[in-house]
């Protein structure tokens, strides 16, 4: 959540952000209204406050000289009354205030590229050439039907559409990527395993920014103040809900493995096919708490840290910045790493990176205290490490076969059993 008073202070510049992210005018215009309302009611509340302090030390003294006060208490009578209404109107404006500043999204760091939508991305680098195949390649579902190593005609028969079984060797393939994905962040990139919990409460899901705007985009559990996670994003930075941390502490590494649940509301029509997107899919998250001076030296750290899985299994991939009108509501900026899709002929996400600076941790309460004993609102940050169900779909089409069957990346076969192909039974 943006800091109110900071919106108060520097009205001009965060209408000309948030308009790059697509706030109408008319929001913040609306906030300058109450802000207005709030400060005229809160002069008129302060002149009664100090108007009662000084007639309550005349009654006392006019008590003290044993005299009529009366008159002067019956007026202050009426005097306490305006104040309590006053004061109850800043309360509800207050709250109003609150409720803007909850919808509104973070601002823009001054290095994300200016732009409506993914039009406006811009890319940064590159890894990797994409293969040119002696063949016409398959798209990854249809390999692995081939090799009956996905079902998605059961998954839709048991779950409805966007759900998939894996089977046999696909399943394995699937527990070899997060192991893999885990090793390498837990012993070489410092993070620390966690198994979360998959239900959270609305508490958590406003701390990271997911309610009260995007309620329709996950699944709640009816009669219940219960959702289904959408990213482990939510439980671990929750972690620290409401926690000062120690300063000496920071930078902290998370990284878990679990299911992401989502509604995929607006996707209708698209990727309705494949493991691109799913109502439930396995996602391997990096969050990391920082102070505010390294956070963006983090958020280049954990962009490596996704990127070096891609490099370790060969698979092309390209790093965009993504531009003010296509990031997330809780990003300060945000890197996606898109993976070459040879049947679709394109880059398609498989991570997204973000500094969310002090965004979620205000709408969390989580700070930290520096060594000077001063308290800070931490700055937090989340990535993909990476979708393991893309990183699967990535697999099957790169590493496919004239003959139908998929080569293991090299940095898989251990993962595998020593296997080296996927070949048909």
């Amino acid at each position: 959540m943006l800091d109110i008073k900071m919106i108060r202070q520097n009205m001009t510049m965060v209408k000309e952000k948030l308009a790059t992210r697509g706030v109408p005018a008319d929001v913040l215009e609306e906030f300058v209204k109450l802000d207005e309302e709030r400060r005229t009611l809160l002069v008129k509340s302060e002149e009664l406050k100090k108007q009662r302090n000084d007639v309550s030390a005349e009654i006392a003294q006019l008590k003290r000289n044993k005299e009529n006060a009366k008159e002067k208490i019956a007026a202050m009578k009426t005097v306490g009354a305006d104040i309590k209404e006053y004061d109850a109107k800043i309360a509800a404006i207050d709250e109003e205030l609150k409720m803007i500043a909850t919808t509104l999204p973070n601002l823009p760091n001054d290095s994300v590229p200016i732009g409506k939508d993914e039009d406006d991305n811009v890319e940064v680098r590159r890894f990797g050439t994409p293969r040119d195949f002696a063949f016409e390649p398959k798209a990854h579902w249809e390999v692995a039907e081939n090799l009956e190593i996905l079902d998605f005609e059961r998954g839709a028969k048991v779950s409805g559409s966007r759900f998939v079984y894996y089977r046999g060797l696909g399943a394995r393939l699937e527990r070899a990527l997060y192991n893999f994905m885990l090793d390498l962040h837990v012993y070489e990139h410092g993070y620390t395993e966690m198994i979360p919990p998959y239900i959270v409460n609305s508490n958590a899901m406003f701390g990271t920014g997911q309610f009260p705007k995007f309620k329709e985009d996950v699944f709640q559990l009816a009669d219940t103040d219960l959702t289904l996670i959408p990213t482990a994003e939510v439980p671990l930075t929750n972690y620290y809900n409401g926690e000062i941390l120690d300063g000496a502490d920071l930078p902290i590494y998370f990284t878990a493995l679990s299911p992401s649940f989502r509604s995929e509301a607006g996707s209708a029509g698209r990727d309705t096919r494949g493991l691109i997107r799913l109502h439930q899919f396995n996602k391997v998250e990096m969050v990391k708490f920082s102070d505010a001076e390294h956070s963006y030296e983090e958020l280049e750290k954990m962009t490596n840290n996704a990127e070096e899985i891609l490099q370790k299994l060969g698979l092309p991939y390209r790093v965009v910045a993504l531009s003010t009108g296509d990031m997330g509501f809780s990003a300060a900026k945000t890197y996606d790493l898109e993976v070459w899709i040879p049947a679709q002929n394109t880059y398609r996400e498989i991570s997204s990176c973000s500094n969310c600076e002090d965004f979620q941790a205000r709408r969390a309460m989580i700070r930290y205290r520096d060594a000077d004993g001063k308290l800070h609102y931490a700055h937090t940050l989340n990535g993909s490490g990476l979708a393991v169900g893309r990183t699967v779909a990535a697999i099957l089409e790169n590493y496919q076969n004239a003959d139908g069957t998929v080569t293991i990346p090299e940095v898989l076969v251990p993962y595998m059993g020593g296997l080296q192909k996927i070949a048909k039974d």
